[in-house]
């Protein structure tokens, strides 16, 4: 199934995480539905603050076009959120931190942004890229099914 949402709402967010909760729980999904909803928020939230549409893709006012993509297996399932910037997104490499001293890290010495990416890929079990044919590029997270239960990643 793929959503087409526009950026003119300040709802975009908020309506495509209820849109990945009604997919994924009517494809019998539903225990992974807390976490896709926090990775479609931010995926979509990247779009929002900070793509800037290709001249050749951009809508008359700045609208920015987020197409959302929910593929569903046995074993898998898949969320593609694109966008109209071709630009490569900054996938995080690894962890800024070990997980043993975030816990004692004061808020003062993470970072105030790029968290976004690096809770995207904790949460989902893989996480890429790919060129649009036409321009922009999809973020695609694969998500796990073991059983009917997700495997959480340690954050």
């Amino acid at each position: 199934m793929t959503v087409t949402l526009f950026d003119e709402s300040p709802r975009t967010a908020q309506i495509a995480r209820d849109m990945t909760d009604v997919f994924l729980t009517d494809a019998g999904a539903g225990e992974l539905v807390e976490d896709a909803r926090l990775v479609v928020s931010e995926l979509v939230g990247n779009v929002v603050n900070h793509v800037v549409p290709e001249r050749g893709l951009a809508r008359p006012g700045g609208v920015r076009r987020i197409d959302m993509t929910f593929k569903v297996w046995p074993k898998w399932v898949f969320i593609g959120v694109a966008d109209q910037d071709s630009s490569p997104p900054l996938l995080p490499l690894g962890d800024s931190f070990s997980p043993g001293l975030t816990g004692e890290l004061s808020e003062a010495v993470l970072p105030d942004s790029g968290r976004g990416l690096f809770i995207v890929q904790h949460l989902a079990s893989s996480v890429w890229w790919r060129p649009g044919s036409q321009g922009g590029k999809t973020i695609w997270c694969r998500f796990d099914r073991d059983d009917g239960a997700a495997e959480r990643k340690p954050c």
